[in-house]
């Protein structure tokens, strides 16, 4: 039996069974994005089918996105570049004229870095309340000595910040070592740990892993510490990871890993072996990961050139583009005239469920205690689809005014729709003692619930 926790007001989303204590006919489901349209081709001529390395940054008045344009050779300096864009909805990207670095005899260009750590370069908005205007922003980038292999872990990342988010200034010395860092590495102030913590790559026997460290002040950092995975979960290539924050939903840590199959190659004209897709998985403490989802949050699909190799890439970052929908952010056509980046919307909240179908099925919650008036519910029912809660007892017996029998039929479709007993009864008694929800499910879906005011 699965002890008591508090949740307070804050929104738990069904990604994992962490909330669950038995469930009858009833399944976690993943719910793949819905792909939208193409919201950047990289076709300037400071820009290849090298492209890639996304980072996306949303802020009250605008959406930054941050690029690697051009990656024409790894070892050449001068081939790589960091491009920025802006958007006032995340639908829409403009290539502001920055006129910082030339490329052919013009700066008009969007180029923001030019060298060896453009290769990678993932910028953050430090969200810590100690951080000064000119580190408002943060960044990343770096892969290490080239002459070493990067099965070695022998690689290092330096450090940058910026009050603008367009002029970078880098640290003297790098700040992270020991990784295979040519990857998108993933960096954030963790408002949970109220620390940095940065998310890269490694090796572990030949295979691509993530791991973590963290920081108090973005400059000295601890030693790394592998993700960790339920046992039985297999270690698979994970080229990327794009760990977030959930927002609005902070205390869970979600990753949308690159899951590269090195050894399989579908379209014939690539130059290169493996094809890839995106998967997602979750966390509550930034370390161990829950993987109930094994199958992909994002598959290639039926163009060609996304079964060729890294492509599949999930962008850093989650935007609220409309009130009840998230946008993230996907790479396409890799080494292609076309390598664009696609939008990909998620129902807010939505990225798995309890799902049961036409003959019903029902979950109990382990024992909570909360602290809000009502309990409301991120769901979805079929036109005879329904919801029903029942309140609970910590010892699993119903609560007078508070059963199965209590309440009428939800149904419909919203993202916060309160739950009431006997025609408008709330939860106020109930509120700080110990109970457990029973949903009853008929052809729906339960994403997220939460309790408010």
């Amino acid at each position: 039996m699965k002890h008591t926790v508090e949740i307070g007001t804050r929104v738990e989303m069904f990604v994992d069974d962490w909330l669950i204590e038995e469930m009858k006919g009833a399944k976690l489901k993943l719910n793949p994005p819905v792909k939208r349209e193409t919201v950047l081709v990289l076709d300037r001529p400071w820009e290849d089918g090298a492209g890639c390395f996304f980072s996306v940054i949303p802020e009250p008045d605008r959406i930054r996105l941050y690029y690697r344009g051009a990656c024409l050779r790894d070892t050449d300096d001068d081939t790589q570049v960091t491009c920025y864009a802006e958007s006032e909805d995340g639908i829409r990207f403009e290539r502001p004229s920055l006129g910082l670095y030339e490329h052919e005899g013009s700066k008009d260009n969007n180029i923001i870095l030019v060298g060896t750590d453009a290769h990678n370069f993932s910028p953050f908005l430090d969200e810590s309340p100690d951080a000064p205007p000119q580190l408002r922003f943060k960044a990343v980038a770096g892969v290490g000595p080239k002459a070493q292999s990067i099965y070695l872990n022998q690689g290092f990342l330096n450090g940058y910040y910026s009050s603008d988010g367009i002029h970078w200034h880098k640290w003297d010395e790098p700040i992270l070592h020991n990784g295979a860092f040519d990857s998108l590495n993933v960096a954030f102030w963790d408002t949970n740990a109220k620390e940095y913590r940065c998310y890269s790559r490694y090796f572990e026997d030949k295979t691509r892993a993530v791991q973590v460290a963290s920081s108090t002040d973005f400059v000295h950092w601890g030693e790394h510490r592998p993700n960790r995975y339920a046992e039985g979960v297999p270690l698979e290539q994970f080229y990327t990871n794009a760990t977030v924050q959930c927002p609005g939903a902070e205390h869970m840590y979600l990753s949308f890993p690159m899951r590269i199959v090195p050894e399989r190659k579908k379209n014939r004209k690539s130059l290169y072996p493996g094809v890839s897709d995106a998967v997602m998985m979750s966390s509550r403490d930034g370390l161990h990961w829950d993987r109930p989802f094994m199958e992909a949050w994002v598959r290639p699909g039926t163009d060609p050139n996304n079964w060729i190799d890294r492509n599949q890439m999930v962008a850093r970052g989650i935007v609220e583009t409309a009130p009840d929908e998230f946008s993230l952010y996907i790479s396409e056509h890799y080494r292609c005239s076309d390598s664009r980046l696609r939008r990909l919307t998620v129902r807010k909240h939505g990225f798995a469920s309890v799902n049961a179908g036409y003959d019903g099925g029902e979950f109990v919650t382990r024992p909570v205690v909360f602290a809000g008036n009502r309990l409301f519910l991120n769901y979805s029912t079929s036109a005879v689809g329904s919801v029903k809660v029942e309140v609970q007892d910590a010892s699993g017996d119903p609560i007078d005014g508070f059963t199965i029998d209590d309440m009428d039929d939800m149904y419909g479709d919203s993202i916060s729709e309160a739950v009431k007993w006997n025609g408008g009864h709330g939860l106020e008694e109930l509120k700080g003692e110990p109970v457990r929800f029973r949903f009853v499910l008929k052809d729906a879906d339960l994403f997220a619930i939460r309790t408010g005011n």
